[in-house]
């Protein structure tokens, strides 16, 4: 028997919000929805997928409670803040750089003219402009704001990640926070934060707190970590880091998970199907051998169940999006990645972190202002706009804190660290300031805290640690002041190390 799809389209209320939806529901024939049930039995559909079938057959949707969900957007490789969100025009010319300052909406605050649509949108966001810390390597300061602590442990090392890492402030949000879904509580994408000459960074993982509690990477390129000198947005921002122009490769793609489930499929045939935990997992192996049969069998049903979710489908599907949709965000890596977080928040994700650039795409020593310019501000300004417009038209922005920053700033004076790889000169690491920019979860828009003295370099006012930028986004989450996580021992630790930055939300 052949399934039948039933059509629907309306507008449901949740509180003073109003959702449109539309879509095509499955009615399926008897053996596949006995089978479907039980694993739904088992396991719950998404808090979504539930509303949605709602809706579809005519009943009154159960009231939605409030989400709170976090984006962390990390630029890898550490942007300027001098040629971003902290400007200094009056500065030597050494420092201040070839962008000029544009005024946003809000009277008194400018940024960089290469960001125009963010200018627009200032009222959703506002700057910290003195987080400081002490580690300008790429990979200590990588740790300490993936981790948020600014004491590495004697037992880091660089670029090899290990069980008694201090674990990601993804994963202690993972560990943390109420599931909602069947989907994971945390996810990382679209791949893992990679540096090409020395390798995978450490501080991204659980950690301490044992590889069933690691974010789900979701690995969205062809290649990871294919090519040396390229990174960007690729393919339309793809760019050669060392002679700072566009990119000659064209062969590098954004593969998105496949979730179709075929009408008809049996029992006998899910064994196959169940490939999804090699193709978006990537941790199949490590699920395999840290849980005993009963409870991968209970993961194999999960996955069985995220297969025949409509939400949960859709949210991968961002290669196919709408034509306006994909024009709004960028039809490019960055602007596929930020819709997948936001589909993935509506469906039931509660942290998501997005690594924006591969590579270092933000290590710019040299040829930082036409970098900048034609390749990474283009993409980075659509995708955020569109990611903030796109959460406040959907009722979301109210609940979920999207925060961006980087391992680090950029030191004040311009200059060619590396003539002979370089042709144009650029800033070198600096740790002791960079600004961090954060938008909705109850942030009050329209404001700077903190600032920088003249050149940029240091703070001169309401200096902010990552300590403080971790529990930031912890309180966002709703995460108790007095919360612990446990290590595979049982030993106990706090996961707030420091106070939420204070007047940033209301």
């Amino acid at each position: 028997m052949l399934a039948k799809c039933v059509q629907y389209q309306g507008t449901v209320m949740s509180g003073s919000r109003k959702h449109e939806i539309s879509g095509v529901e499955t009615v399926e024939p008897r053996r596949r929805q006995m089978l479907q049930g039980g694993v739904s039995a088992t396991l719950g559909l998404s808090a979504a997928g539930v509303w949605e079938r709602r809706v579809a057959r005519g009943q009154s949707p159960a009231p939605r409670r409030p989400i709170r969900s976090v984006i962390y957007l990390f630029l890898t490789g550490g942007p300027s803040q001098h040629d971003t969100f902290d400007m200094k025009p009056e500065g030597p010319s050494e420092y201040k750089g070839e962008f000029q300052p544009i005024q946003t909406a809000t009277p008194g605050i400018q940024i960089c003219e290469h960001l125009p649509m963010l200018a627009a949108r200032s009222r959703q966001w506002a700057l910290v402009r003195s987080l400081t810390h002490s580690e300008s390597g790429h990979g200590r300061g990588t740790y300490v704001m993936l981790t948020g602590t600014s004491a590495i442990p004697t037992s880091y090392r660089e670029n090899r990640p290990q069980p008694v890492d201090l674990p990601s402030i993804t994963a202690v949000a993972g560990n943390r926070t109420r599931r909602r879904s069947l989907l994971p509580t945390s996810v990382v994408l679209p791949e893992k934060l990679y540096h090409s000459n020395s390798g995978v960074y450490s501080g991204q993982f659980a950690g301490l707190l044992g590889n069933h509690n690691e974010p789900w990477l979701i690995e969205c390129t062809d290649k990871p970590h294919a090519y040396h000198d390229y990174s960007g947005a690729f393919p339309n921002y793809l760019f050669n880091l060392h002679d700072g122009v566009a990119s000659d490769k064209d062969d590098w793609t954004f593969v998105v998970p496949h979730l179709t489930l075929q009408p008809g499929m049996v029992q006998r045939r899910f064994q196959g199907r169940l490939s999804l935990l090699e193709q978006i997992d990537q941790q199949r192996r490590a699920f395999e051998q840290a849980a005993n049969p009963a409870q991968y069998g209970r993961l194999r049903q999960g996955v069985a169940a995220l297969m025949s979710d409509s939400q949960v489908r859709r949210a991968f599907d961002v290669r196919n999006a709408p034509a306006k949709t994909l024009e709004r965000y960028g039809d490019n890596s960055f602007g596929w990645s930020l819709l997948m977080a936001r589909r993935l928040v509506e469906a039931g994700v509660n942290m998501v972190q997005v690594n924006m650039g591969n590579f270092g795409s933000w290590d710019l020593h040299g040829n930082n202002f036409p970098l900048l310019k034609n390749f990474l501000f283009p993409p980075t300004d659509r995708a955020v706009s569109a990611l903030l417009d796109d959460l406040e038209e959907s009722g979301l922005l109210e609940d979920t804190l999207v925060v961006m920053s980087g391992e680090f700033g950029r030191t004040p004076r311009i200059y060619n660290v590396a003539p002979k790889i370089y042709k144009l000169p650029g800033r070198d690491h600096w740790a002791p300031c960079q600004t961090v920019f954060y938008a909705g979860g109850g942030v009050l828009g329209g404001q700077v805290i903190g600032a920088s003295d003249r050149n940029g370099a240091y703070p001169t006012a309401d200096p902010q640690t990552p300590e403080n930028f971790a529990a930031t986004i912890y309180h966002a989450l709703g995460i108790p002041r007095d919360a612990t996580w446990q290590d595979a021992s049982g030993r106990p630790y706090h996961v707030y190390q420091g106070s939420p930055i204070r007047g940033l939300t209301g």
